[in-house]
């Protein structure tokens, strides 16, 4: 099967990745604008907010910029280092993140001293409190015991952190379970890319289209990209995570548009037709991070980065607003040019952190 948008895509030559210092440029742009538009409230660590400091984080390992390192610390230790405090598991983990990346800097035990105990702690919503500890409890069509969401994987990287950390392989354990337990119910065999969650399966579109969301299928390629980074090489279950990672990667540059930008929809972009940048940034993240670490071929996939990167800069108002980013949402929906969110500017910063390393 050859999509509308892969034939678009093939049209037109990719354009050249800008320097390092221009892309640099950028990321302190987008992150400067953000502090200055808060859009949780102060005291927030919650996923829509932790997405934008994992960019961050993303981005000082890339271009050792300390602006962005302070900033990290200085997050972290306003919270003290706690998990987050939605009702989610595994969103909780979102901050996790950041956190156990600040500890393999500065080896500081107080950073993830919390996330240790939590994780060990009888919570319902920690896996030392439950099987199923990483399920959604929100009502969608009165799957009213729980059920599994794609979003939830991009937390899971959080404890192939914590395994390095503290060389505590039962954190793999965890993960390796949570992981297959969702794979398993939402990933769609014939097209490689995941459903958002259980109630989409089966559903279709007005062409009689899947409904495959761009953003709940970022979460998990970016997900997995940085679970493999922590991933022990020669653990058992690495072949499977890259199994799915390429998979992923293929089927989602046939996708891409001739902008550079992927639709909410990735079965029918026509169902709602304006670009988005947040599932975009998560793309060109998973992408060039493949290449940079020698899991995607580079001749493939570079075209679809330095096309993905070129949508995305020019999706970046002249302040450093991300344009183009679907609100907070659980399914495709339209997107306006104005709309943006934190989560957006770290789905942002995370790419430019990957494109950074292949620019010159």
């Amino acid at each position: 099967m050859v999509h509308a948008a892969a034939a678009a895509r093939g049209a037109t030559a990719a354009p050249a990745l800008p320097n390092k210092q221009e892309i640099l440029t950028l990321l302190e742009r987008a992150n400067s604008w953000q502090l200055a538009h808060p859009v949780m409230k102060p005291d927030d660590r919650n996923w829509e907010r932790a997405t934008w400091y994992t960019g961050v984080m993303a981005a000082w390992k890339s271009t050792r910029n300390p602006l962005f390192l302070d900033q990290a610390l200085d997050w972290g230790r306003r919270h003290q280092w706690q998990v987050g405090t939605e009702p989610d598991g595994a969103n909780r983990l979102f901050c996790v993140e950041t956190w156990t990346e600040l500890y393999l800097v500065k080896k500081d035990r107080a950073m993830i001293a919390p996330a240790i105990q939590w994780l060990a702690s009888p919570d319902p919503l920690s896996p030392g409190g439950a099987q199923q500890w990483y399920l959604d409890h929100y009502d969608r069509q009165n799957l009213k015991q729980g059920f599994v969401y794609v979003d939830s994987l991009y937390g899971a990287s959080a404890l192939a952190m914590l395994a390095q950390a503290t060389g505590n392989n039962q954190y793999l354990d965890i993960m390796n379970a949570f992981f297959d337990d969702v794979t398993g119910q939402l990933l769609d065999k014939e097209s490689g890319l995941y459903y958002r969650d259980p109630s989409f399966i089966g559903q279709r579109t007005a062409q009689g289209k899947k409904i495959l969301w761009s953003r709940g299928n970022g979460w998990a390629f970016a997900g997995i990209a940085r679970v493999l980074e922590y991933l022990p090489k020669d653990h058992p279950s690495r072949r499977r995570y890259l199994a799915i990672f390429r998979r992923q990667a293929a089927e989602l540059i046939k996708r891409q548009g001739a902008d550079g930008l992927w639709r909410v929809n990735l079965e029918d972009p026509e169902q709602f037709p304006n670009p988005e940048t947040s599932g975009t940034g998560f793309f060109c993240f998973g992408l060039a991070w493949g290449i940079n670490h020698g899991i995607l071929n580079r001749q493939e996939y570079l075209p679809a980065v330095q096309k993905a990167w070129a949508g995305l800069t020019q999706s970046l108002s002249p302040e450093g607003k991300v344009l183009w980013g679907q609100q907070v949402d659980g399914e495709p929906h339209a997107v306006a040019r104005e709309s943006t969110h934190e989560y957006v500017t770290g789905s942002f910063l995370l790419s430019g952190s990957e494109v950074y390393k292949l620019a010159h």
